[in-house]
Order: structure tokens, then C-alpha cells, then sequence
């Protein structure tokens, strides 16, 4: 491990994340639109529309091979496979392509994520220690940053932020989401039926040899390949979804299946973009425009019931262990898994970065929506009083976390803007800013 951590990458990767982050932020903001749209509609003379719309089953039953779903279990089963094969994709990009294949830096966010998701679930668990076991088997809520809220809140606060911070809060957000689906596959799934897994590893084989073989043997080329794959993606979930497995898993082993570098084949063509960087560049559009955005306007809305209703839903245990566990056991996690690792592996900061920066993004770790909301609705059920008091909890401390992170890194950001001022950044004949070559860091 070198003797600085959240330090520079290298251009290539740090213009790579930038591009995922704006586009990540634009997501944010359709999601919060979708949320407000969502409480509006509950709280609302619309109130029986929405939940009526939410309820709607469609799709058609075949013996017990189950497709009939309502629709708000179609968003949660269905669009967040497409939100996970996306994170899985850039997590394999990551370890692979990414910055973060030297295992020295993928320690540190790796080691960071594990933290936010242990301490948060070790408060909840304290808190709800006397309630029922049906209370305490939400432990899992506040697992999960969310990548595209958390992204939107840093996109607006954060402009003159080092580029290391941004990349850490990526990779901590898609780690901790990884973690999440572990968590999913072996605490949220139940009555396995073995056959229908063992029938899934057919399409499965198929889908990998056309996504690693598909230009060299059946003349495919990135750009078309994926309307093969998509169907045969669309098999695979099906049988994950009757297995038992929650479905959305399917969606992370689908990415992973995904090769990441251009083969020599695509080289040799004279293409650079790979079947990872294509899928990647036509699915998030998909992920961060539509399926987050349904998903939420159909798990966000909980009728409220006034200001009393909303007291009364936050001082029940179920409520003050998520709000603890994202605002605070989110902090505690983060920034104390990154301390250790300054301490055990004898490393520091990097010099441009205190650790008032890692508090502000470890804050921001405590917007938990996205995932908590799913596993709100696995560990309560849809439509149970628990589920309504856990969504009001990680909505209230998703806002308390937002604006916490936002205090501490404004400031940051102003202090960053000043040092940006006074050292205008040269530019080298390549383009490449000087800074990414001070400590020997190349852009290829």
C-alpha cells in the first residue's frame, strides 16, 4: 500500500468517474422528483388511486412458475435488476479497469463500505433489541448508500472537490450496494427450489460465451450484441425470481459475467469500446431515467397522516434504529474504518485532504434509499405498519444526512475553490493537468 490513501488517480479514471457522477447527479434529481410525486399522490384525495395503481397485479401465472406480480413488486423484483446489473458493472469495471485494481487503494473503500454497513447494523439491532423479532430482522435497512441521491446532493455542494473524495463516494456507494445484495441472497431468501437455479445456469452458459465469444465466432459486434443478451437476461431473471433467490441478484450475476477489456478481436478492428463500456452507456440512462425513479414513486409513497402520524411513526423503535443507523452509525462506520486503516496500515491522508472531508462524505454515506426502501419492504412486507414507519425513518434521515453532509463540505468546497484560485493548474501539451503527473501518476 503506498503512504497516502484518497489520493490522486490517474486522469484516465478520474474523467471516467467525473462522467459517471454527472451523470449519476442528473439521476439524483429525477428521483427526487419521483419521491415527491409519490408522497404527494399518498397524502392526497389521490390517495386510493395510488395505492390502488401500486397493487395492480399484471402478467400471467404458468402452473407455478410465478409471473403474475402487482406493480409495485414488478418495480421492486424487475427495474432494480436493471439498477444492480449496473452496479455490478461498474464494480467489475472497477476492480478490473479501475483505479482500484491495485489492491492497496481498493482496501480502503472496500474496508470503508464494510464499516458503514456493520456499525449501522450493530445500532439498529441495540435499539430493537426488546422489540419483536419481526422488528429486529430490519437490521439490514441502513445498509446502503445511494449512489444517485448521494451523488446529486455532492454534484450541487461539492464543484471544486478534489477528484479522489468524488471517486471514493462512488466506490464506497457501489461496495456497500455489493454488500447489500450479499446480504439480500442470504438473509432475504427462502422456500429455494433448487431445479429452476439449476435450469438458469443454461441461458446463463449462453449469455457468456455470446457476451466472451460473440465478435470472434458469430461476428457480433458490441454495439448489437446486447439485443441477444438482453432477452436471454430476461430468462434468467425469471428463474431467479421463482427460485426463492430475490431476483434482483440476477442482475449482478449477469454483469459480472460481462467482459470488461476489449478483446483483441475489437482492437484489432479498430474499435475501443468493449461490450462492458456499450451496455454501460445503454443501460444507465435506462437505470438512472426510469427504473430507480418507478421503483421509488411506488415504494416512496406512505400516507402519513399529519404531523401527529408522523411523530408517532418516528418514536417507534423500528424508526429511531434507521434514523441512528444512517446519521450516525453511517459516520461512526465510515470515518472509523478509514481511521483504522491509517493507524494498522501505517498510512495517511493525502496531504491536500483532511479528515473533516471524510466525515462530510461519510455523512452523505447515511442517504440510504434506494436499497433500504427494498429491504424495508423484504424484511416488513408491502403495505405493513412496520414497512410505513421504516420508509418515513429512512426518508426523514436520508434529508438529515443530506444536510449534514452539505454543512461540512460547503465549507470544504470554498476552501478547495480558494486553493484552486491561487494555483491556476498548467496544462501539459497532452492535455493532461500537471497534477496528475506531480506524484508519478500516469494517464495511460
Amino acid at each position: 500500500m503506498s503512504n497516502a490513501i484518497l489520493s490522486r488517480g490517474s486522469h484516465r479514471e478520474t474523467t471516467r468517474i467525473t462522467e459517471i457522477l454527472r451523470k449519476e447527479s442528473v439521476g439524483g434529481f429525477i428521483l427526487l422528483g419521483a419521491t415527491v410525486v409519490a408522497l404527494i399522490l399518498a397524502n392526497s384525495p389521490l390517495q386510493s388511486f395510488y395505492f390502488g395503481l401500486r397493487d395492480t397485479y399484471l402478467g400471467q401465472d404458468i402452473g407455478d412458475f410465478h409471473l403474475k406480480l402487482s406493480l409495485g413488486h414488478w418495480a421492486a423484483d424487475g427495474l432494480l435488476a436493471v439498477f444492480f446489473f449496473l452496479a455490478g458493472l461498474e464494480l467489475k469495471k472497477e476492480f478490473v479497469v479501475g483505479d482500484l485494481r491495485n489492491p492497496g487503494k481498493a482496501l480502503v473503500p472496500v474496508l470503508a463500505a464494510a464499516g458503514g454497513v456493520a456499525v449501522p447494523a450493530v445500532l439498529y439491532a441495540l435499539i430493537n433489541l426488546n422489540s419483536s423479532s419481526e422488528a429486529l430482522g430490519g437490521w439490514a435497512i441502513p445498509a446502503a448508500t445511494d449512489i444517485a441521491f448521494a451523488v446529486a446532493v455532492l454534484a450541487v455542494i461539492g464543484t471544486h472537490l478534489p477528484a479522489a473524495l468524488r471517486t471514493f463516494l462512488l466506490t464506497l456507494a457501489v461496495v456497500d450496494d455489493l454488500i447489500a445484495i450479499v446480504i439480500i441472497a442470504l438473509f432475504y431468501s427462502s422456500d429455494l427450489k433448487i431445479h429452476y437455479l439449476l435450469w438458469a445456469l443454461i441461458p446463463l452458459v449462453v449469455y457468456a460465451l455470446i457476451a466472451r465469444l460473440g465478435e470472434r465466432h458469430f461476428h457480433l459486434n458490441p454495439a448489437s450484441s446486447w439485443f441477444i443478451l438482453l432477452p436471454l437476461g430476461g430468462v434468467v431473471w425469471a428463474l431467479f425470481l421463482n427460485s426463492g433467490i430475490h431476483a434482483t441478484i440476477a442482475g449482478v450475476v449477469l454483469a459480472f459475467l460481462i467482459p470488461v477489456r476489449p478483446n483483441r478481436h475489437t482492437e484489432q478492428a479498430g474499435a475501443h469500446a468493449g461490450l462492458a463500456e456499450v451496455m454501460e452507456h445503454r443501460v444507465r440512462p435506462i437505470s438512472a431515467g426510469f427504473c430507480v425513479p418507478v421503483f421509488a414513486f411506488f415504494s416512496a409513497g406512505v400516507a402519513i397522516g399529519g404531523w401527529n402520524g408522523f411523530t408517532e411513526a418516528l418514536s417507534q423503535p423500528i424508526a429511531v434504529g434507521i434514523m441512528v443507523a444512517l446519521v450516525c452509525g453511517k459516520v461512526i462506520g465510515i470515518t472509523g474504518a478509514t481511521w483504522l486503516i491509517t493507524r494498522l496500515g501505517k498510512v495517511n491522508l493525502d496531504p491536500d485532504l483532511k479528515w473533516i472531508d471524510v466525515l462530510g462524505l461519510a455523512s452523505l454515506g447515511g442517504i440510504g434509499f434506494t436499497v433500504s426502501l427494498l429491504i424495508a419492504e423484504l424484511s416488513f412486507g408491502i403495505g405493513s405498519s412496520y414497512n410505513d414507519y421504516a420508509k418515513i425513518a429512512i426518508l426523514t434521515a436520508s434529508v438529515l444526512a443530506a444536510i449534514l453532509g452539505s454543512l461540512i463540505l460547503s465549507s470544504r468546497n470554498r476552501h478547495f475553490k480558494k486553493i484552486e484560485e491561487k494555483e491556476k493548474i498548467d496544462q501539459n501539451d497532452d492535455g493532461v493537468p500537471d497534477v496528475f503527473t506531480d506524484d508519478g501518476a500516469k494517464s495511460h
